[in-house]
């Protein structure tokens, strides 16, 4: 018998698969997970109905182009429905629009850090990766288009920026557009976008109605609630569409996530009465850091950064001890949720009495 083992692809032993967001450990208290960006809302009570419908019929095969969604979108956000696409979140939009533009040597260029799939789903693809560092933990839209070469073929802005929440102005991004060549795919990832409260934000869907290599990203399983059904949507231009829906992996978007979709889309407005919650909580949280000393960037998001630098494995160790689950960037910082309000203000407790530990400290966070 041969010892010798399948050979694969040698770019699987240079990367770690994307890792999610921990749940908390079990302690005598209550714990809450922070570390995921989800909701704190389960989904609504009619909802809830259309899922359990949905779900009678899964011994069928879903509509694989999503049809009634698509629909439903198109009329929601006034688009044609040749230029949506779906997937499997917006995250496997991603990986699809990689699989339409990654010839070899192709580029991909992103913001670091950003959102952390970018980088292995690129790696996956077969592009080179381009990144370029945020500026005061935002996008350098200038160091960005000076990055742009001949091989450059995709170029990602997440805004509101995951891990950081901060945001591009719709004047930096028409700037930053105007110097991007035509045939340069540019996709805004906003999957924050529902929580967004800053005027000077673009709008993506607007701004891919004028501009032909513009697309956005959206999804269902922030601010809709439905992240364990996995479903997210582009709107762009009909050939850039096209292109994802021909790399989509075939019923990658179940029926139960398509019959829920279209539901949260109709419950629209209910939804967005707990998101004006959950921005509540972000503003009050951040407030509190602020004025106990911490720096936290301005966020748009359902989450707040601290950059700790060393101190990040430390500080995400005392939430763990405290029934608090973050998401740690080893080296970098935290990324952590804004959850029900009896999770938030355990937070800020974890928050000052580590600051007030390290007080004494030769080097604080």
């Amino acid at each position: 018998m041969s010892e010798q083992t399948p050979r694969f692809r040698p770019i699987l032993d240079q990367f770690a698969p994307y890792t999610p967001g921990k749940p908390p450990a079990a302690g005598a208290g209550p714990t809450y997970k922070l570390s995921s960006n989800e909701s704190p809302f389960g989904p609504l009570p009619s909802v809830i109905k259309v899922i359990a419908a949905a779900a009678g019929e899964v011994n069928r095969y879903p509509d694989n182009g999503a049809a009634d969604l698509t629909d439903a979108i198109a009329a929601r956000f006034g688009v044609p429905a040749s230029r949506i696409a779906v997937g499997c979140g917006s995250v496997g939009l991603v990986q699809q629009l990689l699989e339409a533009v990654a010839d070899p040597g192709a580029e991909v260029l992103y913001a670091w850090r950003s959102f952390e799939a970018y980088p292995y789903l690129a790696d996956l693809a077969g592009a080179k990766s381009v990144q370029v560092p945020l500026r005061d933990e935002r996008h350098d839209l200038d160091a960005m288009a000076a990055a742009i070469t001949d091989a450059t073929r995709l170029i990602f802005v997440c805004t509101p920026n995951n891990p950081t929440g901060t945001v591009v102005t719709r004047a930096e991004f028409d700037r930053f557009c105007d110097q991007v060549p035509g045939d340069c795919l540019i996709v805004l990832d906003e999957a924050y976008a529902e929580y967004v409260r800053d005027p000077d934000v673009p709008d993506g869907i607007e701004v891919q109605r004028d501009r032909q290599n513009v697309a956005v990203l959206r999804t269902f399983s922030k601010a809709y609630g439905l992240a364990g059904l996995r479903i997210g949507f582009l709107i762009g231009h009909e050939a850039i569409a096209a292109a994802a829906r021909k790399t989509m992996l075939t019923f990658a978007v179940n029926a139960v996530a398509q019959a829920a979709a279209m539901a949260s889309l109709a419950a629209e407005g209910e939804l967005l009465d707990r998101v004006e919650l959950v921005v509540a909580e972000r503003g009050r949280v951040r407030d509190e850091l602020i004025e106990m000393g911490w720096h936290v960037p301005p966020t748009e998001a359902n989450f707040v950064w601290l950059r700790l630098g060393d101190w990040t494995a430390d500080f995400a160790d005392n939430c763990g001890l405290a029934g608090l689950s973050v998401r740690a960037f080893d080296g970098e910082g935290v990324r952590v949720s804004i959850g029900e309000k009896a999770a938030n203000d355990q937070f800020v407790r974890v928050a000052r009495d580590y600051l007030k530990a390290v007080t004494g400290r030769q080097t604080a966070p």
